[in-house]
């Protein structure tokens, strides 16, 4: 049994191991980009099509979600939140297809999808209170925290890869170990649970990256560091 699509290769070549975790994470990223093109095509604001009604319905979720967490309006956020929760989110459904192996079961994948939301915590910081207004938010509420702050930051990043590759990789472990166990019946039921945890832990996925934006746009708004 394979613990990570890392351990699956495709093709070497001058040294350069091309495996399914690069494979199916441009699978998916094709998936997302041709579907958005689309779905948009022929978008009208007078007759919308059922699946420009849905589109609008997710979107508008999505929305209050982040306007939730950050108190901001979300559409300045929304083009990076809105595509991390889908990626994370078509990554773990398309597990239901045979011979697919979710890009987010590999470290390698989680830990740069938090390593995004960790850099776009100071982008949008900065963006609100420019370069020094930013910085001055880890010496608060003494300078003898700077060391501590900028380690909680960085711990955040770990914290997110390893949860969100502990999960997928967790259940992709159990569902292989209760197909040899019992052929029918509960794999299909623990395939249903696991389909249900991915989509899980693509909105905690998401919604943590927007409080990491919460975090820097408030503590720049108001000069506050927020608590999370």
């Amino acid at each position: 049994m394979r613990i990570t699509p890392d351990s699956i290769v495709i093709f070497t070549w001058h040294g350069i191991h091309f495996n399914a975790t690069i494979l199916f994470t441009w699978i998916v990223m094709a998936i997302l980009t041709f579907g958005s093109l689309i779905v948009t095509r022929g978008i009208s604001s007078q007759k919308p099509t059922r699946i420009q009604s849905v589109l609008e319905a997710v979107i508008t979720v999505i929305r209050n979600e982040i306007r939730n967490v950050t108190h901001h309006e979300p559409d300045i956020f929304l083009p990076y939140l809105g595509t991390l929760f889908l990626f994370i989110s078509l990554s773990n459904l398309l597990a239901a297809v045979p011979l697919y192996h979710p890009p987010t079961g590999s470290l390698s994948t989680t830990a740069a999808l938090a390593c995004c939301a960790f850099a776009a915590g100071p982008w949008y910081g900065i963006r609100h209170k420019g370069l020094i207004g930013y910085l001055k938010t880890f010496s608060r509420p003494s300078v003898l925290l700077i060391p501590f702050n900028v380690t909680g930051e960085l711990t955040r990043v770990l914290s997110m890869s390893v949860r969100l590759f502990g999960n997928v990789l967790s259940g992709t472990m159990v569902g292989a170990i209760l197909i040899s166990l019992v052929p029918l019946f509960v794999p299909v039921a623990m395939s249903a649970l696991e389909l249900l945890i991915g989509q899980i832990q693509a909105y905690i996925f998401t919604i943590l990256a927007a409080i990491f934006i919460a975090s820097a746009t408030q503590a720049a708004h108001d000069g506050t560091a927020a608590d999370l």
